[in-house]
């Protein structure tokens, strides 16, 4: 499929999961806006080696995904969208007496009150143009918990409501909504945890990666970010426009346990 002459904003997109999103919007003929909280030439550089690459137009925004007005200043800036990919995350692991309010607050204003504000600002835009995709990457984490993740896994089941809550809002509209719930996925952050979980269990990479970071991942296999990616393209094709305020489950069989 094609979606040449469509527009698309990835948050989170400067590396990992959320890239690999980009990157295969772009393939597909998608013009893309990447963005992160940072501001380098590096930044710039990757847009547009993406641009050139699959011969769309790709720029970088900075925007910080913790503040309100940013988020939504993203989606002025970049002009609207007809692709909206709620992506940034960040994560942080403690038991409830001990997680500091602070990472708290970080957590759910990065995984789930800035889907709020892009969302908004970017409806408007969509039904001018008559045609929109909103795509939220929740989690296995969406659907169910693990613990010592308190605010995460609340940000993640919060994302799930809000892809509901906006696709009823926008039900009779050619406008969708849906969540991408991915299990682990091997992105360059995970790659770099594997030498140091190697030497904490003293097992081979193979027996970690099997029997420690997916233990709860029925597959024993990572996801990818181009798989993600292309979940990303069919949500936003013809066949998928039935599909609207669900969860698709990207995890190796991790929410069928």
């Amino acid at each position: 499929m094609t979606l040449r002459g469509k527009s698309a904003i990835i948050t989170g997109s400067n590396s990992g999961i959320g890239l690999g999103i980009a990157r295969e919007l772009a393939r597909a003929g998608a013009d893309v806006v990447l963005n992160s909280f940072t501001d380098r030439a590096e930044d710039h550089a990757l847009a547009a080696e993406l641009g050139g690459e699959f011969g769309v137009s790709a720029r970088y925004i900075k925007a910080d995904m913790s503040i309100g007005d940013e988020c939504r200043a993203l989606v002025e800036q970049a002009g609207g969208c007809d692709i909206l990919v709620n992506n940034a995350g960040i994560q942080f692991v403690a038991p409830i007496e001990d997680f500091p309010a602070a990472k708290w607050d970080a957590i759910i204003a990065i995984n789930l009150s800035s889907a709020f504000h892009t969302i908004a600002a970017a409806l408007p835009y969509m039904r001018k143009r008559g045609w929109g995709r909103v795509v939220n990457i929740a989690s296995a984490h969406g659907l169910t918990a693990s613990p010592y993740k308190a605010a995460y896994v609340a940000a993640k089941h919060g994302i799930v409501g809000l892809t509901k809550t906006v696709a009823l809002e926008t039900a009779q509209e050619p406008i969708t909504v849906n969540a991408i719930c991915p299990g682990y996925v091997l992105t360059p952050l995970v790659e770099a945890q594997i030498p140091d979980q190697m030497k904490t269990h003293g097992m081979s990479r193979e027996d970690v990666i099997k029997k420690v970071m997916l233990e709860r991942q029925p597959s024993r296999e990572f996801a990818t970010v181009e798989q993600l990616g292309g979940t990303t393209v069919f949500l936003c094709s013809p066949s998928a426009e039935q599909i609207t305020g669900t969860t698709i489950s990207v995890d190796g069989g991790w929410t069928a346990v």
